[in-house]
C-alpha cells in the first residue's frame, strides 16, 4: 500500500505566491523581507484553516534562506531551505501553546532564546494557539517578547485574538487573516483536481467550497472525500449526497410549489427531504440561503455576491424574475422565524410545516399584484345604517296602557328608512318590554352559543364573513387601491368615549394599553396611541385587528384605523384615574395643600 498523503498537506503553500486569499498578508510580509524591516515580534490571527500557520512558516523559511529571489521567495535550495523542508532545522522551532502553556514551558523557552542559531541569521520561534496560554505563562513571556535578543522573531498565531493580553498586544504586529472567498477555492480546487487527474463540473466544486465556509483546510478534507465517495468523477448530485447538503433542484422546485400556492406539493417535498435523513432546521436554514440568493439575483448590481456557478445563476435569476420582492421578504422572515423557533421545540416537523403552509398563504396575495392595503370594517354594520342621533335621547316616560292591546312600544323594531314613530298596531298578545337604547354600541350578531362573544363578535360569524368578502386578489381591477379608514368629525366624540371605555376595559390585563387608549388621541383621521417602548408597539401591529374591532363596537363607529408612536421616555402608569374621586385622592397625596384646601373648605363631590 502506498504512502497516501491527504490534500491539505500535500498541497500545502510552499511560497508566498502560492498562499490563496490572503494577498494582503503575503505582499506585506514579502515587502518587510525585501526592505529589511523585520519586526521582533508578529500576531497572525483569523479563521481556522485561512493560512497563519503556514505563512508563518513561509516567512520564518523565506527569513533565513541563504539566496532569496528577487519577489523575495525562498529558494528551496540553500541549506536552511532543505533543511527545513526535511523538518531538521535547528534555526526554526514551533511551539503547541495547547499543550505547552504552563510557566514552566515559557521559561525554557526564554532559555533556549538566548542561544544564538548556528546556521543562518535568525531564530525563529512559531508559537501555535498562542491564546491557549495561560495568564501566568502570559505575564512570565511579556519582558522576553518585549525585548527580545538580536537573533530571535516571534511568531504567535491564534484563531481566538480576544483572549490575547493588552499588554502581549501592543508589543506585536498584528496580522489579521480573513474568510478565504469560495471562488479562491473553487480555483484551487480546479489546480488540484488537474494535477490529479479527477474529472469535474464547477456546481460541484461550488458546493464544496460554499460547505467549507471560507477555511481552506476543511475544502481540502471534503475534496478527498468526495473524490473517494464519486470514484473521480464530480457532480453536483454526488458531492450534495456525499457531504449531506440539499442540492439546487430541492429548493428551486420547493419555492415553485410556494410561489403557485400549492402547498400539499410543498408538503410532500418537504416529506422527502425528512425521509432523506436531513434536519428540518437545515432545510429551513437552506431555504433562507436560497431566498437571500433570489434577492441578490433580482438585482445585476448585486449580481457578484451569488457564490455559485454560472448555470445555477441564470436559474437564480430565471426564479427571481417570477416572484415579488415583497413575497420573497415575507418568506424569508417566515423562514428564519421558523429556524429559530424549532430549536427548543419537541414538534420540528410540525412547527416546519406550519411555516411552510405561511409561505403558500403567502403567494395569492404577493404574485397576484393587488393591493396591500387592508381596511378594517365590522361585519354586522355593513347591512345596517348607523344609529342615528336622535336614538340617543332618551325617550319620554308614557304613562301605563288601560288595555294590554296598546302596548306602548312595537314588540317588532321599525325600519331601517323610518325616521318618525308609527303607531302600533293593536295585538292581544301581552305587551312586549321597551328595549334598552344603546347609544354607543351597535348590535351585534349572536354568537353560535347565543351569546355575544367579549370583543362583540363570534370566532365564527368573523370566519365566515372574511370567507364571504372577496380577497384582494379577487377584487376586480377598478376598483384600485381601497380608501383610508379616516374618521369624520361627527364621529370625533363617539371615538374618544370609546377610547376611554376601552381603556377601562383593559386596565387589569394590559396596564401600558390602557394608559395608551385613555390618552389616545385623533390625527390625520386616524386613532394615535403614544406608546412607550417598542415592545408594546409591536404588541399593538400584531392584535391590530382586535383592538380595531372593540374600538368600532364601543363607539359605534364604522371605519376607523390605529396608528402608533414611541416615546420611550414617558413614564410606565401603573393605574388610570378616571373617577373625580380617585383624582382627588391622588393629587391629595402627591401635595398635602390640597388635602388640606378640601378639608378646610369641607369640599366634598355631588
Amino acid at each position: 500500500m502506498s504512502d497516501f498523503i491527504v490534500s491539505a498537506r500535500k498541497y500545502r503553500p510552499v511560497t508566498f505566491e502560492s498562499v490563496v486569499g490572503q494577498k494582503h498578508i503575503t505582499d506585506t510580509l514579502r515587502n518587510a523581507v525585501m526592505r529589511g524591516t523585520l519586526a521582533h515580534a508578529y500576531l497572525f490571527c483569523g479563521p481556522r484553516g485561512v493560512g497563519k500557520t503556514t505563512c508563518a512558516r513561509i516567512l520564518a523559511k523565506t527569513i533565513n534562506c541563504m539566496s532569496p529571489g528577487p519577489d523575495a521567495e525562498p529558494c528551496n535550495e540553500c541549506e536552511s531551505c532543505r533543511s527545513f523542508g526535511d523538518n531538521r532545522s535547528f534555526n526554526i522551532h514551533e511551539l503547541d501553546a495547547a499543550s505547552n502553556n504552563s510557566v514552566d514551558n515559557i521559561r525554557a523557552l526564554t532559555e533556549q532564546v538566548r542561544i544564538p542559531p548556528q546556521v543562518g541569521r535568525y531564530s525563529i520561534y512559531i508559537i501555535d494557539e498562542a491564546h491557549m496560554l495561560s495568564t501566568a505563562a502570559f505575564n512570565a513571556f511579556l519582558k522576553t517578547l518585549e525585548e527580545p535578543p538580536a537573533h530571535a522573531i516571534f511568531i504567535l498565531a491564534t484563531t481566538e485574538k480576544h483572549k490575547i493580553i493588552p499588554t502581549l498586544l501592543s508589543r506585536c504586529q498584528i496580522y489579521d487573516f480573513k474568510r478565504i472567498k469560495a471562488d479562491d477555492v473553487v480555483g484551487y480546487l480546479r489546480f488540484i483536481s488537474d494535477k490529479e487527474g479527477v474529472s469535474y463540473d464547477d456546481e460541484a466544486l461550488h458546493i464544496i467550497a460554499q460547505k467549507a465556509d471560507g477555511c481552506m483546510r476543511d475544502a481540502l478534507s471534503m475534496y478527498d472525500k468526495t473524490v473517494l465517495f464519486c470514484g473521480g468523477r464530480l457532480t453536483g448530485h454526488a458531492v450534495a449526497e456525499a457531504l449531506n447538503v440539499l442540492d439546487y433542484d430541492t429548493y428551486f422546485n420547493f419555492v415553485d410549489a410556494v410561489t403557485s400556492g400549492d402547498y400539499a406539493s410543498a408538503l410532500m417535498q418537504f416529506d422527502e427531504v425528512l425521509q432523506k435523513g436531513f434536519d428540518p432546521q437545515i432545510f429551513l436554514g437552506g431555504l433562507s440561503s436560497h431566498l437571500r440568493n433570489l434577492l441578490v439575483a433580482k438585482n445585476d448590481a448585486t449580481m457578484p455576491l451569488l457564490e455559485v456557478s454560472g448555470s445555477v445563476a441564470e436559474r437564480y435569476r430565471k426564479q427571481a424574475a417570477a416572484v415579488q420582492v415583497s413575497f420573497v421578504f415575507d418568506a424569508l422572515s417566515i423562514a428564519s422565524s421558523g429556524e429559530r423557533d424549532i430549536r427548543n421545540s419537541n414538534s420540528q416537523r410540525l412547527h416546519s410545516e406550519i411555516a411552510i403552509l405561511k409561505m403558500c398563504n403567502l403567494s395569492p396575495l404577493k404574485l397576484s399584484g393587488g393591493s396591500q392595503m387592508t381596511t378594517y370594517t365590522l361585519p354586522s354594520i355593513t347591512s345596517a345604517p348607523a344609529p342615528q342621533p336622535a336614538a340617543q335621547t332618551p325617550p319620554v316616560a308614557q304613562p301605563k296602557p288601560a288595555a294590554p292591546s296598546a302596548p306602548a312600544v312595537p314588540s317588532v323594531p321599525p325600519p331601517a328608512d323610518s325616521r318618525r314613530p308609527t303607531e302600533a298596531p293593536a295585538v292581544e298578545a301581552p305587551p312586549a318590554p321597551a328595549p334598552e337604547p344603546k347609544v354607543t354600541q351597535p348590535q351585534m350578531p349572536s354568537s353560535p352559543t347565543g351569546r355575544n362573544s367579549r370583543l362583540g363578535l363570534s370566532i365564527g360569524t368573523m370566519i365566515s364573513d372574511a370567507s364571504k368578502r372577496p380577497s384582494v386578489a379577487e377584487e376586480p381591477a377598478s376598483e384600485g387601491v381601497l380608501e383610508p379608514c379616516k374618521i369624520a368629525e361627527s364621529d370625533t366624540t363617539a371615538v374618544m368615549e370609546g377610547c376611554r371605555a376601552y381603556a377601562a376595559e383593559l386596565m387589569e390585563r394590559r396596564p401600558r394599553l390602557a394608559m395608551a387608549f385613555n390618552s389616545a388621541r385623533i390625527e390625520d383621521g386616524a386613532v394615535v396611541l403614544t406608546l412607550n417602548s417598542k415592545i408594546v408597539e409591536q404588541e399593538v401591529v400584531q392584535n391590530k385587528h382586535e383592538f380595531v374591532v372593540r374600538l368600532m363596537a364601543l363607539s359605534g363607529v364604522e371605519r376607523l384605523d390605529i396608528n402608533t408612536v414611541v416615546d420611550e421616555t414617558l413614564e410606565e402608569v401603573k393605574t388610570i384615574l378616571v373617577k373625580d374621586e380617585d383624582k382627588l385622592k391622588f393629587l391629595s397625596e402627591k401635595n398635602g395643600a390640597m388635602k388640606q384646601l378640601c378639608s378646610e373648605l369641607n369640599l366634598d363631590f355631588c
